[in-house]
């Protein structure tokens, strides 16, 4: 059974910094791509930022320049550096994994509050 584990959410003021972990454990053979969505009240989920197993990125342009993607696969671990936080990046953050077990499946994380407020 594989599970993903998120850590790192919380309050903080605009202009500050929060930085997201995301741990998967379990019976993994391998690990693709990994990414962090959020999902604000009353909005659709969507992706803030991805990573391949090689390390290629992407980002939402409302993120590029301030949150940063990485990964560490020895851990199978991604992280999520935000910086200069606004109001607007409030929103429950949800970990995504595409891994390989006895299948290729897609995984999620059960999420963690990020709150940018004064």
């Amino acid at each position: 059974q594989v599970q993903l584990v998120e850590s790192g959410g919380g309050l903080v003021q605009p202009g500050g910094s929060l930085r997201l972990s995301c741990v998967a454990s379990g019976s993994i053979f391998s690990i693709n791509a990994m990414g962090w969505y959020r999902q604000a009240p009353g909005k659709q989920r969507e992706l803030v930022a991805g990573i391949t197993s090689r390390g290629g990125t992407k980002y939402a342009g409302s993120v590029e320049g301030r949150f940063t993607i990485s990964r560490d696969n020895s851990k199978n671990t991604v992280y999520l550096q935000m910086n200069s936080l606004k109001p607007e990046d409030t929103a429950v953050y949800y970990c995504n994994a595409d891994l390989v077990t006895t299948r290729r499946d897609d995984y999620w994380g059960q999420g963690t509050q990020v709150t940018v407020s004064s």
